[in-house]
């Protein structure tokens, strides 16, 4: 019987520990940990299982990476994603085999839609017993292939140096993304010589990162002859640090800006030029200028179903678009475009920044001026007012205040998925960028509280908000054991309609009000579940105690403080786009139905 087929065998073991004693070469794991060293990783999220048991060992005798311990391989990944999107580097987690892989999927695939910098490392079992259906054996690389930038199966303890130089190099650079090594246990046992590459090179990957010069000469002419501009920025600008170009162009040509859910935060909030979020539940203004305009700058962002709606309906409009993104497949996806140009948004945009200061046009004065009153009559609509109540909470009116009690203060807000998603975009006016985490392309319910860990674990002084749902909340709820273990006093702010809210609010709108298994019947009491876990609860029923629970939780630097807020069941999101419709067919509020 093969020795791998159950386990590696104790002599292997020893061995390798007398190898270890007498300083001769490092064991796959040491040789792990020695490459996130390289890299700077400060934080690990994970959990042991069998498959990476040396690896722990090997992160048990170091003492620069801290490794946090989870309750669920998802929260581990969510975890690093939520430090990846708030500080820009690389986010890494590590797991072991089969379920650990497998509960690890949903976390990679949120990274993967939301294009974040990540390496999942893996455990696998030994590479003699692949195959073989063995214990917690599972196919990793078939399996994370669809939802990750590329991942890597390490079966020569001599490529493991080299393969991790290769995934951080991958995860961070063009249009970044989630890389998994899987490392079987045998590899992570045994012994190799050291050497960390300072750089590497793949032929088969190049990403450009200086756009094209013609290109982006003639979108500055076209720019500049427009007489109905248009910025359209994405998550791209956030992702490639691009926010103080975008800024600076929008204050040199003086267009009107939107940002998308994900690029929230790039042009401030309170700057006039900007017109809100656009999309399904965008501002009027945001989506009517989208439709009307006659040239289109698309910095970063994809033209995606829940910001364009209908495509045919987009296009029965003329138009000239440019597309400027690190990503040459998603420049005419889902929409054709005039201009496009491949390249680094913030190597792009500081060219065509230097071209408009250099070249002697302008816009024309005039036209701009019958633009702008036409915007701000669209702006005149005052979408997102709502009527405010004495007897009930209105959700908006908790992010409004929790928006109005941190202006001004370093503050990061993270958001599970639903209506109160919706609601923080809308009501939190973000002025800088990284400072808005939430999941856009896969809306993967649980994010938040892991999201939340990850933030305040890299910006230890800022306070952290989580804004959530009773049922959002719930799906990693065990996290709140990690926050005590670990000290990170983040603040929930859970908005508590007793339903899946987005759920029933399409069920209300387009399925007859039949409300099919969204309403929540059997909730804890969520005091008492955060006082068990260790941290302080507060239940909050009236909207006159919302603004001094607020102030409370914020005074409470150092605990973690779960805000059970009772929202109006019946509110809804508006505006809102239905499926189906075009971007510019809104729904206003309940008099629309």
């Amino acid at each position: 019987m093969n020795m791998f087929a159950e386990e590696i065998s104790s002599a292997t073991v020893a061995s390798t520990e007398s190898a270890e004693a007498s300083g001769a070469d490092p064991n796959g794991s040491e040789i792990l940990v020695r490459c996130l060293q390289a890299e700077n990783v400060e934080c690990l999220w994970g959990y042991p299982g069998g498959a990476v048991l040396y690896i722990y060992d090997a992160l048990y005798k170091q003492q620069t990476i801290r490794h946090v311990l989870v309750r669920h391989e998802q929260a581990a990944v969510h975890a690093a994603d939520g430090y990846a999107r708030a500080t820009g580097e690389v986010g890494v987690a590590l797991v072991t085999s089969g379920p650990g892989v497998t509960n690890a999927i949903t976390g990679i695939a949120t990274a993967y839609m939301d294009s974040i910098p990540m390496v999942i490392v893996t455990g696998q079992v030994p590479t003699p017993a692949i195959g073989l259906d063995a214990f917690q054996e599972c196919d990793t690389v078939g399996i994370t292939r669809p939802i990750v930038k590329h991942n890597f199966l390490v079966k020569d303890v001599r490529e493991l140096a080299v393969t991790m130089k290769k995934a951080f190099h991958i995860a961070r650079t063009g249009r970044p993304g989630p890389v998994v090594v899987d490392i079987p246990k045998d590899v992570s046992l045994k012994t190799a010589p050291f050497h960390y590459p300072v750089s590497v090179e793949m032929r088969s990957y190049n990403p450009v990162r200086k756009g094209h010069g013609g290109q982006i000469r003639k979108a500055v002419q076209l720019l500049l002859s427009a007489k109905r501009p248009y910025l359209y920025t994405g998550g791209g600008v956030i992702l490639g640090n691009a926010s103080g170009e975008l800024r600076e162009l929008v204050q040199l040509l003086g267009y009107p800006c939107t940002n998308t859910l994900m690029g929230l935060g790039a042009l401030p909030a309170s700057d006039p030029k900007f017109l809100g979020m656009l999309g399904m539940h965008g501002t009027f203004e945001a989506n009517m200028t989208m439709q009307n305009c006659d040239v289109l700058l698309a910095i970063g962002a994809r033209f995606d179903d829940r910001v364009i709606g209908n495509p045919e309906h987009f296009a029965s409009v003329e138009r000239k678009i440019i597309h400027i993104d690190i990503d040459p497949s998603s420049i005419s996806k889902r929409v054709k475009v005039d201009i496009p140009i491949v390249g680094d948004v913030k190597d792009v945009l500081q060219e065509i920044i230097a071209q408009v200061r250099d070249t002697p046009s302008r816009p024309e004065a005039g036209a701009l001026s019958d633009w702008w009153n036409q915007i701000n009559e669209w702006r005149s609509r005052e979408c997102l007012n709502y009527k405010n109540s004495t007897e009930v909470i209105k959700p908006q009116y908790v992010v409004e205040t929790l928006c109005g009690l941190t202006r001004g203060s370093d503050a990061y807000i993270t958001s599970d998925v639903g209506q109160h998603q919706m609601w923080a975009a809308q009501y939190y006016g973000f002025e800088e960028p990284r400072r808005w985490i939430n999941s856009g392309g896969l809306g993967t319910m649980g994010v938040g509280l892991p999201y939340a860990m990850g933030v305040k674990l890299a910006r230890p002084n800022a306070d952290v908000f989580c804004v959530t749902g009773e049922g959002s909340i719930q799906m990693c709820i065990q996290e709140l054991s990690t926050c005590l273990q670990y000290k990170t006093p983040v603040k929930i702010v859970s908005l508590n309609n007793r339903y899946l809210g987005m759920v029933r609010q399409w069920q209300q709108l387009d399925y007859g009000g039949r409300y099919s298994h969204s309403y929540m019947d059997a909730l804890p009491d969520f005091v008492k579940l955060a006082e068990a876990y260790g941290h302080v609860g507060l239940k909050i029923e009236k909207p006159s105690d919302v603004e001094g629970a607020l102030r409370e939780a914020i005074a409470l630097k150092d605990r973690t403080v779960f805000l059970d807020i009772r929202t109006d069941p019946t509110e809804n999101v508006w505006p809102m786009v239905q499926a189906g419709k075009g971007i510019s067919e809104m729904l206003l509020g309940s008099e629309d139905l």
